[in-house]
């Protein structure tokens, strides 16, 4: 069966393959989302670990550490750039892998488009072709598994397009890649760890990327793995696996985030931002807020009083107390000022969960929740809601750069915020130029 190989054979395949419209402006809008993510991420406590230890692990090297002013080698600017993207929860997801391939796929093929001089439309298409791989990967899992066990196939599929990796040699990288996955068991559906903990290891996105670059670099280099390794029908559903390689095209079905938190925590705050504003609810006045939702938001470790900056994203309660007591701008950015806050967690203890089996039985297809806030003698209910930005109803453009001017407000200047912005139109235009300039020179922090 061998589809490891075929999976490098349909990489091969679109060498010359022109990106139908569709697919290209969202290969361009998973760039300037992501870009954003990581603007907003850079000054995490995890990022600012990241590249403290890579600076030690992984110096030498000419590729950008985006928003920095540093440079380390290809595996030390993935890492780092990674890790940023995803620090904040405000990557993109997928419904059908139910997890994020942007925040692996988009700093890895941006290094390779820059390590190997490739032209625009080349990097819009490895980005496309890593999605493509990595979504098509977690999507056939027989059980749910953290995105860091699968986002690697698509950076290995990105890496490998644009460095041009012979097909036996990629196929063997992906084998590579896929064995080396860090072990995400912990955070994923497992019998025994049920609780999904705020660490800044999170998904494991950042550091599966590292595996994935060395995979195919030691692959190139001559390497062996596991060949066989997703020719189990136990563990994943195979047919469809490869046929539906090309025609998916994942890259159009992303999810934005508008939140910087877990997309299991949206729905609720979408819903109990829309009743304050409809009611003009006092938040003083709150006597408690019921969630109605679906079993994987109620996976999540939903602390009323979290355990740090990261734990806050994994919190359903702390995060509707937030917006109930900040406004609807709290969440967009999280910022330190939030940790370890008595009026939060006070009203984050108002706040019940349980599990709504009319909303269960459209998960993971969607993620809806309804929201009940008793203030006094009024009861003020919300309709079934979804989360801003899903797929079947994509952002434009203008929602992309107002979400910039928003996210960044803490880590960019004006003058910077226009440049992303004006960098990101002339890639959509066929230039990536301005961009690669802007994440290497432009150095931003929170103030």
């Amino acid at each position: 069966m061998e589809i490891l190989r075929e999976l490098a054979g349909h990489v091969a395949s679109i060498s010359h393959a022109t990106l139908d419209d569709e697919t290209r402006e969202a290969a361009c809008r998973a760039v300037f989302d992501l870009t954003i993510a990581a603007a907003v991420g850079i000054d995490a406590p995890g990022p600012l670990a990241v590249r403290k230890a890579a600076r030690v692990t992984m110096c030498g090297g000419a590729l950008p550490v985006w928003f920095t002013g540093e440079r380390l080698g290809l595996a030390g600017a993935v890492w780092c750039n990674t890790s940023a993207s995803a620090a904040l929860d405000l990557d993109d997801g997928h419904r059908m892998a139910r997890g994020h391939p942007g925040a692996a796929v988009v700093p890895a093929a941006v290094a390779a488009a820059e390590e190997t001089g490739a032209t625009t439309e080349d990097l819009l298409r490895a980005i496309a072709v890593g999605y493509e791989v990595g979504v098509a990967v977690g999507a056939a899992r027989r059980f749910y598994a953290n995105t860091g066990m699968w986002s690697g196939y698509g950076v290995v599929a990105a890496l490998g397009f644009l460095r041009r990796t012979p097909q036996e040699r990629l196929a063997q990288a992906f084998a590579i890649s896929g064995i080396s996955a860090p072990n995400q068991l912990h955070a994923g559906a497992g019998p025994v760890f049920r609780a999904q903990e705020g660490s800044d290891v999170k998904e494991g996105i950042p550091w599966s990327s590292v595996t994935a670059v060395n995979a195919l670099l030691l692959a190139e280099a001559g390497h062996d793995g596991p060949i066989g390794l997703l020719d189990s029908d136990e563990h994943f559903h195979l047919d469809g696996l490869v046929e539906g390689l090309g025609r998916q095209r994942y890259v159009t079905r992303s999810y934005i985030k508008f939140l910087t938190c877990c997309r299991h925590v949206h729905p609720p705050v979408d819903a109990v931002i829309g009743l304050i504003a409809a009611h003009r609810i006092d938040s003083s006045s709150i006597d408690g807020i019921e969630v109605e939702t679906y079993s994987g938001a109620l996976r999540l470790a939903n602390r009323p009083e979290p355990r740090g900056f990261t734990d806050i994203q994994f919190s359903i309660p702390y995060c509707l107390a937030l917006v109930a007591l900040d406004g609807p701008e709290a969440l967009l950015p999280l910022t330190q000022a939030a940790v370890g806050r008595p009026d939060v967690a006070a009203l984050a203890g108002k706040v019940s969960l349980r599990l709504a089996p009319d909303l269960d039985a459209r998960f993971p297809a969607e993620t809806l929740s309804r929201v009940t806030i008793r203030a006094g003698r009024d009861v003020f209910i919300s309709p079934i809601t979804a989360p801003r930005g899903e797929a079947s109803a994509p952002p434009s453009w203008s929602d992309l750069e107002e979400k910039l001017w928003k996210a960044t407000r803490f880590t960019a200047t004006p003058e910077q915020q226009e440049r992303l912005i004006d960098a990101a139109a002339r890639l959509r235009d066929g230039d990536h130029g301005p961009l690669i300039t802007a994440l290497s020179t432009l150095v931003l922090s929170e103030a």
